[in-house]
This record gives C-alpha cells, sequence and structure tokens, in this order.
C-alpha cells in the first residue's frame, strides 16, 4: 500500500460560448485521489516505454483507483496544495493495477 501525504484533485476543462460569442475555459473538480508528489528533473532525454516524460517537473504516486472516464491527459490538471499542474502522463505501470503515476508539469498556484 502506497497511503500518501497530499490530496490531488483531478480537474477536467470545459469550454462554452458566452453571450457575444467568445470561447471560455471552466474547470471543474472531477476526482480525488491520495498520494505522494515527487520532484523530477524534467530533462531527461530517455522516454522509453513511456517511463519519464521529458516535459514533466513533478511525479504524482498513488495506490491504484478507477479514474472518471472524463479524466485524459488532454484535458486535465491536478490541484495539489493549491497549485497548478498540467497532466502530461497517466500510467498504471505494467497494468497491473497496483499504483497510478501522474506525470505533471507545473504551472503555477
Amino acid at each position: 500500500m502506497i497511503g500518501g501525504n497530499v490530496d490531488g484533485i483531478f480537474q477536467v476543462k470545459n469550454t462554452t460560448k458566452n453571450v457575444i460569442g467568445e470561447v471560455e475555459e471552466n474547470w471543474a473538480d472531477v476526482q480525488s485521489i491520495r498520494g505522494w508528489l515527487d520532484l523530477t528533473s524534467g530533462d531527461s532525454k530517455y522516454t522509453p516505454y513511456y517511463a519519464k516524460i521529458q516535459e514533466s517537473t513533478h511525479v504524482f504516486v498513488a495506490d491504484y483507483t478507477a479514474l472518471d472516464s472524463s479524466i485524459t491527459s488532454e484535458n486535465s490538471r491536478m490541484v495539489i496544495d493549491g497549485r497548478i499542474y498540467d497532466v502530461k502522463y497517466i500510467d498504471d505501470p505494467m497494468g497491473m493495477h497496483k499504483q497510478l503515476e501522474v506525470y505533471l508539469a507545473y504551472t503555477g498556484g
């Protein structure tokens, strides 16, 4: 069991048009999971088997939890301790359903 010391909230982006036709982005909380946040170097030139994503600044590791079907790396971000991270890649290592590794890029707080 991995446990964790911090809660990460997955948010999914929705777009709507306002009254004058402009596209507005909105973020909605979808799911919270507990895990560990760790800093990565972010400069690895090696990405075999998606083990590490070059653009990532952090990795969030948690016990395996089935994620809501709306959560994808293309439309999601995580909020952890009030800081915002773009989701770069979500990995269930070797499909074993033991842990999740979510590769993140810090974007601000």
